[in-house]
């Protein structure tokens, strides 16, 4: 007889990752509470930016999501933006987060900017910006932005960058990212 001994490490499994993503304003009261619990995680617990991550902005400001599931059902925030326009014309994003299991996913935080933009010039925008950590700056320039200014806010360097909307929309909106990737096919 064999006397066998298996131990499971917690490291020996990736977290599970839905295999459906799709990025629309947030309407449901789920999806809005899962937004914020998304933006807090990241901005007051994960990088200790904000002691409270809502602002007055967010009175205003149309709640954008990435949602994951499986089979045609969301069940899960993975990604967050916000917009608001300050003055007529002018609006601003912010906010923009991914779960940290969904950060090497190569299309949410594009496909959360590609809304924002889009969804702005919908609305009337004339002029795009936003604050972006500046570790973050070279992402932007890949999405048709341009550094407009140097900061220092919370302590850390930051960038306010503008959008060329002449780019946007850059991808298609409102659709599955599974639908964006090429599938490799093994016949």
């Amino acid at each position: 007889m064999f006397n066998c001994a298996f131990a499971l490490v917690d490291s020996t499994f990736e977290p599970f990752r839905a295999g459906e993503l799709l990025v629309k304003p947030a309407s449901e009261a789920w999806e809005k509470q899962a937004y914020f619990a998304l933006r807090r995680s990241v901005f007051s617990d994960e990088q200790q930016l904000l002691a409270q991550d809502k602002d007055s902005h967010d009175f205003q400001a149309i709640a954008i999501v990435a949602l994951a599931g499986n089979c045609g059902i969301a069940d899960q925030v993975v990604g967050a933006v916000r917009i608001y326009q300050p003055e007529p014309g002018l609006w601003f994003g912010g906010r923009l987060c991914v779960a940290a299991a969904y950060r090497r996913h190569s299309m949410i935080g594009k496909a959360l900017v590609n809304e924002a933009v889009s969804r702005a010039k919908e609305l009337g925008c004339e002029v795009f910006r936003a604050t972006v950590q500046a570790q973050n700056e070279s992402y932007f320039h890949g999405l048709h932005w341009q550094t407009l200014e140097r900061l220092v806010l919370l302590g850390q360097p930051h960038c306010l960058m503008q959008a060329d909307l002449s780019a946007y929309p850059l991808m298609p909106r409102q659709v599955s990212l599974r639908a964006l990737h090429k599938v490799a096919r093994h016949d």
